[in-house]
């Protein structure tokens, strides 16, 4: 029997990483996975051995605070895989912690497979050095990344996205709305972190409140108690806090406010009209600004290399801004319609579904 053992430390891992052992069990329903992810996974049937609650830490600030747990974690880790001395070990973007691990797995003689390319693009480009020293495997989900690492002579694989799959299986299935739709609805994306949500939700609530003709909705990560939310519910009683519908919710959009990151572009998929968000501590930003060099912060962006959707950084993240913003994409036809031509242009780039299944293809053949 052929033993797996997975890391994915974020919401997002545990969603890729769950739909490609939904691919690998097709293949080879007698497979022994075990790992480190979230609730998604363990539906899969993967033995959770630590899960993503106890290891997403966000900024350089939020991890020295948390040092000593996230050491704690390491050695946890490294006992979890001798014991159970998998033939291959899957590593799920969470790079702070996966790269580390990978160093270590190699000098073991591990197999390792890196899933979802961490962004040396952006920072520590010195990072490929470690990459070519210790993944055996890499499979990269964003299409201009199998060029950047040509330049660095190590070769990758681009299969797709696998966000084409879960949403093209999501909108396969779904039937019946679970929303009033009274009124269009504008809604928030704010993030699965509680630090980052705490930074802006409160001031994307202030500034939807004189959007009288909308509905509003909050769109809650499932990976958090709705008790977390309680604050915000009290404060805006006319907005609807939703858990784990994200994708309902984008259906049925006309307009979102979207943290940074993977749901820039689920929202982009959905072809609903954003405005970007990101705002972490003023440490970890300063420090960000000077490590850090890309033109863009969201992946629509960066995928077409052009602003598509507006950004709002830092300090620029206050109700003016996004009210602004909101107001053109609400009430400019032509400046809506743009984006909205930018989506099919970043839809058409990001290629056809069947990601998963095709990396659970590749990957079980050479592994």
């Amino acid at each position: 029997m052929k033993k797996i053992f997975f890391i994915a430390g974020e919401p997002s891992g545990d969603l890729h990483a769950s739909n490609l052992v939904k691919a690998m069990k097709l293949i080879n329903p007698l497979l022994d996975i075990q790992g480190w992810g979230g609730d998604l996974m363990s539906s899969q049937g993967v033995v959770l051995k630590n899960h993503l609650k106890n290891l997403s830490f966000m900024g350089f600030f939020e991890v020295l605070m948390n040092l000593r747990k996230i050491l704690n974690n390491f050695k946890l880790c490294k006992n979890q895989l001798l014991e159970f001395q998998p033939d291959v070990i899957v590593m799920v973007d969470y790079p702070g912690f996966n790269l580390r691990m990978a160093k270590w797995a190699k000098k073991r003689g591990f197999k390792v497979v890196y899933y979802i390319s961490p962004q040396i693009w952006a920072w520590k480009e010195s990072r490929i050095k470690t990459i070519k020293s210790n993944i055996d495997h890499m499979y990269c989900i964003l299409p201009f990344e199998k060029e950047f690492y040509a330049k660095h002579n190590y070769k990758v694989h681009y299969l797709g996205h696998p966000l084409m799959d879960e949403i093209a299986h999501f909108e396969a299935n779904y039937n019946n709305s679970i929303f009033k739709k009274n009124k269009p609805i504008i809604s928030i994306l704010p993030g699965s972190r509680e630090q980052e949500i705490d930074r802006k939700l409160g001031l994307m609530l202030k500034a939807v409140s004189k959007y009288t003709d909308f509905d509003i909705y909050v769109a809650c990560a499932p990976n958090l108690d709705m008790k977390f939310f309680s604050e915000y519910k009290d404060q805006y009683r006319d907005v609807y806090f939703v858990s784990g519908e994200t994708y309902k919710l984008l259906l049925e959009s006309d307009f979102a406010i979207v943290t940074s990151g993977t749901a820039t572009l689920e929202t982009s998929l959905f072809r609903v009209p954003q405005v970007v968000c990101y705002k972490s501590s003023n440490i970890s930003y300063f420090i960000a600004r000077m490590i850090v060099d890309i033109k863009f912060i969201s992946l629509v962006n960066l995928i077409l290399n052009r602003e598509v959707v507006k950004e709002l950084i830092q300090n620029d993240v206050n109700v003016t801004n996004i009210q602004n913003e909101l107001d053109l994409l609400i009430n400019d036809s032509d400046y809506r319609n743009k984006m909205l031509k930018g989506y099919d242009e970043l839809i058409k780039t990001m290629g056809q579904e069947g990601c998963s299944k095709k990396i659970a293809q590749d990957l079980l053949k050479h592994y």
